[in-house]
Parts: C-alpha cells; structure tokens; sequence
C-alpha cells in the first residue's frame, strides 16, 4: 500500500499539478494538507474520476486537510481532540487534522495533519504550535495502546535537526527551528514511532519543502518538515519511502513535495 503525504497549498489553485501528480504516482492513499477551502468547494469530482473516495475537513481560505483513498475509508474523525489552553475545543477555528482507517485485508490507519507553523515566536500563535504538539502527543498515546498499524502523516512545521536544513543559520529565529519545537517532535518520536526517511535511509539532504522566495528552489536551499511517523505495527510492513522531488518543478508546484511511504498489503 503506498501512502502519500503532500501540502498542496491550495487544492483547487494547483489542481492541474495535483491530477497529474496523482495519474503519475499512483498513489492508495494520499492525506492532503493546506487544501484552503471550504468541504463543498472541494474538487471532488474531478479526484473521484482518478478512483479516489475522499474525506475533507475544510476551511475557507486557510489550512484544510483531506484523506483521498482507492478503498473505503471507515471510522473517520475530524479534528485533533482534546481542548486548547483556554479549554476550547481548537479545531471549532482550525481545520488542521483528519484521520480514517483504510479498509484493506490489512487496514492502515491513517492520520493527516497540519501542524500550526507557530510564527512569530513569542506570540500567541507560537504558543498555540507547542499546545497543539501536547494534544498530537496525547491522541498518540491513544493510538499507541490500541496497538493498530498506522501512520501520522502530514507537514509537521518543525526542522527536527541541523541536517534537516541546507542553511541552518537562516531559520534560528524561526518557530519551525526552535529548541521547543524540536523537543515536542522528539518528545512525540520517543513514544515509540519511526520516522519513515530514517527507516528508508534516505540521505542528508532529502528535503521536502523550499521556499517560493529568494531562489530557494534554484539554490538547493530546502528543509524536511513533512513527515510519516509509524507505529510500531506499520513499521513491521515498512518497505521503503519515496520523496518526489520532481514535484517542485512541475508547473505551478506546491512549495512542499509528496512523501510516499510504501508498506505491505
């Protein structure tokens, strides 16, 4: 089964890309992220026509995730659960998790996310990064004790380390690179999950995402924020990860790039 993550940023302004991508990949299931629109302004026909089912979870304008799968999709949820430090529930305002499990001979669950980018630090919307780190933390825990194959996928918004970077020093005063946020990623790892580019191996420098600014592209200057964190049991049927770089030079690409996980059916 390959499981695709991909920020689309922006489903339907990139949706040329996202149908050739998808044609040219063939990807099972695919977790979207950065959809930026409202459930009923996705372009589900034109997905469902390449054999997808879809679950969304949209807001307009800003984050939005969506789950495209070629087999049925049961137990879907919406939203992160837990309450956000004033004790809301967060996810009433941000649409920035969606989770299903793929009915297969041997079902995969799998939750897709966008995790807060947390600029600038210092500031409410830092604070809320960390606060949403603590309830992903939670809801891991969760599914851990269930013991079920699956994989938290998506754009986790954190440089874990310096070789997560081409150039470091640029992000230091950067919510993406910060002590906290680094050790909130680690802190969800330690749990007991494996980072698929380590268990495929993939070198230094295999990077997801480049900036639409200062030539980042053209420079080589990108860093790996996205990510498929697999439990214990999907880390048993792990057999190898992709990371399609091409994608960032297809026309009017995302500034992310899928990352393809392939497990045994």
């Amino acid at each position: 089964m390959r499981i695709a993550t991909w920020n689309v940023n922006s489903v339907n302004a990139r949706l040329p890309t996202v149908l050739a991508w998808l044609e040219a990949a063939q990807p099972d299931v695919v977790g979207l992220q950065e959809i930026k629109c409202l459930d009923e302004k996705f372009p589900r026909e034109a997905i469902e026509d390449l054999g997808y089912n879809i679950e969304t979870h949209g807001q307009k304008s800003y984050n939005g995730v969506a789950l495209l799968s070629k087999h049925p999709m049961s137990d879907v949820r919406r939203g992160l659960p837990g309450v956000d430090a004033s004790g809301h529930e967060a996810e009433v305002e941000q649409a920035r998790y969606i989770e299903a499990v793929i009915e297969t001979s041997r079902p995969v669950r799998v939750g897709c996310l966008y995790l807060p980018n947390g600029n600038p630090i210092g500031t409410a919307k830092f604070a809320y990064k960390l606060a949403w780190f603590d309830r992903l933390q939670a809801h891991a825990r969760t599914l851990l004790a269930d013991e079920e194959a699956f994989t938290l996928c998506g754009d986790y918004n954190v440089i874990p380390t310096p070789e997560d970077a081409r150039n470091p020093s640029a992000w230091v005063g950067d919510a993406l690179y910060q002590p906290e946020s680094q050790a909130a990623f680690r802190a969800l790892r330690h749990l007991g999950l494996y980072d698929a580019g380590e268990l495929g191996k993939q070198p230094p420098g295999t990077f997801t995402f480049w900036d639409y600014q200062a030539g980042a592209w053209q420079r080589d200057h990108g860093i790996r924020i996205d990510f498929h964190l697999l439990s214990p049991q999907a880390a048993d049927r792990f057999r190898g990860v992709e990371t399609h770089r091409e994608a960032r030079d297809m026309d009017k690409p995302s500034d992310h790039v899928p990352v393809v996980v392939d497990l045994e059916d």
